[in-house]
């Protein structure tokens, strides 16, 4: 089954009007391509789909996406967003989550004055649901194009006026105007959580992230601050997840998702990409990459991983697939509110690398023999004493001294107040002739260790192998005796 399938009621429709839709009757200045508000349509789903009978107390919340000085890139991230879906959310598929109203610039059905409808609304405390705001990009200082185009704007105001009343409204303004009627305020992307590359050093907007415009005491009108999702761009799963457990809660079918002390969903961002990264165990026995794709770890060409918070190298980009680390970059550390400032230039050597992957070879030059030791007496049989029957690699039956006293203190050190494994002196491993097994009876007691050739050797000579169904062969195997040969 494909599991970005939408669970949507074979009944909705969306392309009949209800009774009470004003948008055909309002002033259509630059026309409206859907006939009805994006609003408007979500209704007609909520109705005629059943939606309104099964989604709880809270049938729908609107979301408005405002853009700021932004590349699109965590619009396309959401889009690509698989646990859970846009399209889950735009259409309540999701059990105990509200239909989400989206309002977003580049998806807005309705166009012209209409664009802005909806928002006024929300402006005045006139919607008929609570409503989200979403924020893509950093926020520009207006005040420093006054008599001027903004620098990023959505819509003209006031509405039905003559064009030349009519001015272009800011994305900052319009911020200051929701912000305190949001129930919720998120910012999506580096730059609206930490100001990103728009308000790096030397900027000519005085570009910000949504928590330096609305200052440490904002609070929604839940009483949050704002929550953070950072990422260049983020990971579409990241929103979505966050956004529906924030709608499950609004709808009281969910507890409050925990946030970090920088408003980051915890559970997202609690490790850094180095304890997940499938490098990392690279990193902890000494060996680095000199050049971008080899198999090691990236620390010492220019990778921050080890002090990021980020977890892509566990969850992967899209639909749980690759990654910064996972397609052989190295990390730059764009999650962080550093970023980009603080981890220029990029692709050098971190200051704290030296000193940490020093130590790290020191401890990879003990580990890694002792590992190696280790590993290949565990790849050997416990009748493969000194010989293996492996015809591909003749140098394995190479086992030096040290092999031999490292793996006798080990196994000492393994089964320290432990059985070695085989049969022990218990009832329930009794034979009926007591406690010798028919090898052992055959071969004697440490007939495991014999080597397999004089194993076969004894095998041929004394006929133990042959019984019932059974007859012994030249090369030491049984093989089984067909009806007709009997």
């Amino acid at each position: 089954m494909d599991e970005n399938l939408i669970s949507m009621p074979m009944s909705a429709r969306v392309d009949l009007p209800l009774d009470g839709e004003i948008s055909r009757s309002l002033p259509d200045q630059l026309g409206n391509i859907a006939g009805a508000h994006s609003a408007e349509l979500h209704q007609r789903l909520l109705e005629t789909g059943g939606r309104a009978d099964t989604l709880g107390p809270l049938k729908k919340v609107y979301v408005f996406w405002l853009p700021g000085m932004s590349c699109d890139g965590c619009t396309v991230s959401t889009i690509g967003a698989t646990e859970p879906t846009i399209e889950e959310l735009l259409t309540g598929a999701l059990p105990g989550v509200p239909v989400m109203v989206l309002h977003h610039y580049q998806f807005e059905m309705e166009s012209g004055d209409h664009f802005t409808y909806t928002m006024r609304r929300a402006e005045e405390g006139s919607l008929d649901a609570p409503y989200i705001l979403v924020y893509e990009g950093s926020i520009t200082d207006e005040n420093l194009t006054v008599g001027a185009e903004p620098f990023a704007a959505k819509g003209s105001l006031p509405l039905w006026a003559p064009a030349e009343q009519r001015q272009r409204r800011s994305t900052p303004e319009w911020v200051r105007r929701l912000a305190p009627g949001a129930a919720v305020t998120i910012a999506i992307g580096t730059c609206a959580t930490w100001g990103g590359i728009p308000a790096s050093l030397g900027n000519p907007t005085g570009a910000m992230s949504m928590m330096d415009f609305l200052g440490k005491d904002y609070r929604s009108a839940l009483g949050f601050p704002v929550i953070n999702v950072p990422g260049c761009p983020p990971i579409g799963d990241d929103f979505t997840e966050t956004v529906t457990l924030l709608l499950r809660y609004m709808n009281g079918q969910g507890p409050l998702p925990d946030f970090d002390e920088l408003g980051r969903p915890a559970w997202q961002f609690g490790d850094t990409v180095h304890m997940r990264c499938p490098r990392g165990a690279w990193y902890e026995e000494g060996n680095f990459a000199r050049e971008f794709g080899g198999k090691e770890c990236l620390a010492e060409i220019g990778c921050w991983g080890p002090v990021v918070n980020c977890h892509i190298t566990e969850r992967g980009f899209i639909n749980g697939k690759g990654g910064c680390m996972v397609a052989g970059g190295a990390c730059i550390g764009c999650m962080s509110p550093g970023f980009p400032d603080k981890f220029t230039p990029f692709y050098k050597r971190p200051p704290q690398t030296t000193p940490a992957t020093t130590l790290s070879r020191l401890h990879g030059t003990f580990v890694k023999p002792l590992r190696r030791t280790s590993q290949l007496e565990r790849n050997r049989e416990p009748r493969w004493k000194s010989n293996a029957t492996s015809g591909w690699a003749p140098e394995y039956d190479n086992v030096t001294i040290f092999h031999r006293v490292f793996e006798y203190f080990y196994a000492r050190l393994q089964y320290f107040r432990s059985e070695l494994p085989g049969r022990h002196e218990k009832d329930e491993e009794k034979y009926a002739s007591g406690y010798v097994v028919p090898p052992e009876a055959a071969y004697g007691k440490h007939y495991a260790q014999w080597l397999p050739d004089r194993r076969a050797q004894e095998a041929r000579k004394r006929g133990t192998y042959q019984r019932p169904g059974l007859t012994p062969q030249a090369d030491g195997f049984d093989t089984p005796v067909h009806d007709d040969q009997e």
